[in-house]
């Protein structure tokens, strides 16, 4: 059925959303049916609704989050406060996780190894705050030795992944959304399946609803088949429940602790423009050589952990064996949705605020709350080059008209927004003022910052920065600016309707 749902409408996502419209309609009759054969179940319910409108003002969740639950719970007062019991982000449903996502990162100064969180800061104050803020938040520190590399398309990409997986020669760890058979996947799994019977130790995390309508039901048991140790991040089960929410977006390969990729590239052939659906996909990633991939391994395995309940022994098997020239620091981190933590957007916000010439920001959705708002517009109207770059072509055409819904206010504010002609753009970065960049899968919209895993690398004083800043540049070459003219060509109602989106933004 999962399979089916996610086919015949033809986007990983919908088949969620199709459930929770169904269960809605199943909350509504339900909640029908008691009234009529209990009166006294209305009023209860009413005062229900009630006391969750007052818990949710003082919760310290997002105010935009919080608001559309709120103007939900008022528009159907009698099953509104019900509805958001099982759906909305309350402790009841983290609990009903697998487990707590409780990761531990590890002590690395216990393995001989020196991170350079400390000497960076001190060497360039202007990053302190925010490499430590990374660091102490996630466990996930900052390194020299490394040598990094940044690709401006997935097929680039593609091709160095299948070069290093040759020379794997102890393990090679996968985590990622989207797998779909293909030509990529399968050069990548003929790989896999030859090291694992070589003896190497092969792992895979797939997200279980991102690859809904691309693998087959059971794909994890073919896998191991292959002698390849493979698990499902939160299995799609249709029942009424909120940690659906709570996906794996995250995109890394580790090859012996030496590589790492990462970005916002998955393992399907849209990515590297073996099928076209949009136009040109225009996506971006990283490789990291050296001691900053110890950071990824650390995060594969605590997911590993997270999935499998197994605990990892001797960390010190994973960790990187080569030591690499010095191209500035590299700091890999991750985000989570079940603390009360926000360091994707949090290490937005810190950059945008830190900005003193120019700001470039690539995203495929944008979707933002009123922080995200506040600080693109105060930079913008202190004399800061905010540049935000948006598909041309969307894939999903609600979120598309919710994206260009911001585009008004943030053009008033002096911010310079691009749409990007040949296709679709589903690079994730942000440069700032030549010395700092971020790469990874964070989206700027609520999924990413708020319900989903999620991944990045920040990049200080690195050859990246010039390679992020210099692709974006080009890439603008090749977009449509939105201007007055544009604008006013809006028909009103598409503007009010995406308006009225705009309310609900958080729950898409």
């Amino acid at each position: 059925m999962r399979r089916f749902f996610g086919r015949i409408l033809g986007d990983r996502r919908v088949a969620g959303g199709l459930f929770l419209i169904l269960e809605l309609i199943a909350v509504m009759w339900g909640v029908g049916w008691m009234s009529e054969r209990w009166p006294s179940v209305t009023p209860a319910l009413t005062i229900l609704s009630f006391v969750i409108v007052v818990w949710l003002v003082r919760k310290y969740d997002n105010p935009t989050y919080k608001i559309t639950w709120i103007i939900i719970i008022l528009l159907f007062p009698l099953f509104g406060g019900l509805f958001y019991l099982f759906w909305g982000n309350t402790p009841f449903n983290r609990a009903r996780t697998q487990h707590q996502y409780e990761p531990n990162p590890p002590d690395f100064t216990d393995y001989m190894r020196k991170p350079a969180t400390e000497e960076l800061s001190q060497l360039h104050p202007r990053h302190a705050a925010r490499t430590r803020y990374i660091d102490s938040l996630c466990g996930m520190p900052a390194w020299t030795n490394t040598e990094a590399h940044y690709f401006r398309a997935g097929e680039d990409m593609f091709a160095s992944m299948c070069e290093e997986l040759e020379k794997a020669e102890r393990f090679i760890f996968l985590e990622y959304f989207i797998i779909e058979e293909g030509k990529m996947w399968n050069t990548i799994l003929d790989t896999l399946a030859r090291k694992a019977k070589e003896g190497l130790d092969v792992r895979i995390i797939y997200d279980d609803v991102g690859s809904i309508a691309t693998l087959p039901q059971h794909y994890d048991r073919y896998l191991v088949s292959l002698g390849i140790r493979a698990v499902r991040f939160n299995r799609f089960i249709p029942t009424l429940n909120t940690y659906l929410n709570y996906r794996n977006h995250r995109k890394m390969m580790i090859i012996d602790g030496n590589v790492g990729y990462m970005g916002g590239i998955n393992l399907a052939d849209e990515y590297i423009n073996e099928k076209v659906r949009f136009g040109y996909w225009k996506d971006t990633g990283i490789l990291l050589r050296g001691e900053g991939t110890a950071n990824m391994t650390s995060l594969f395995l605590q997911m590993w952990e997270y999935v499998t309940g197994e605990k990892i022994t001797a960390f010190e098997n994973y960790l990187p064996t080569v030591k690499l020239p010095q191209d500035g620091w590299v700091q890999p981190f991750a985000d989570s949705p079940l603390d009360d933590l926000n360091i994707g957007e949090s290490t937005y916000l810190q950059i945008i605020h830190n900005a003193r010439k120019y700001v470039y920001i690539t995203t495929p959705y944008l979707v933002l709350d009123n922080e995200m708002i506040t600080a693109l517009t105060i930079a913008a109207q202190s004399g800061v080059d905010v540049r935000i770059l948006t598909p041309g072509i969307p894939d999903k055409k609600l979120v598309y008209m919710i994206t260009r819904s911001y585009y008004q206010q943030l053009h008033r504010a002096g911010v310079k927004i691009y749409e990007y002609r040949p296709g679709f753009l589903h690079a994730k970065s942000i440069v700032s003022d030549d010395d700092t960049a971020v790469v990874g899968t964070i989206n700027m919209d609520f999924r990413s910052f708020f319900l989903h895993f999620e991944c990045a690398t920040c990049f200080y004083n690195s050859s990246v920065v010039a390679a992020v800043k210099q692709d974006i540049l080009e890439t603008i070459n090749v977009s449509r600016r939105i201007d007055d003219a544009w604008l006013r060509r809006v028909p009103w109602l598409r503007s009010i309707a995406a308006s009225v989106l705009r309310l609900f933004a958080p729950l898409l």
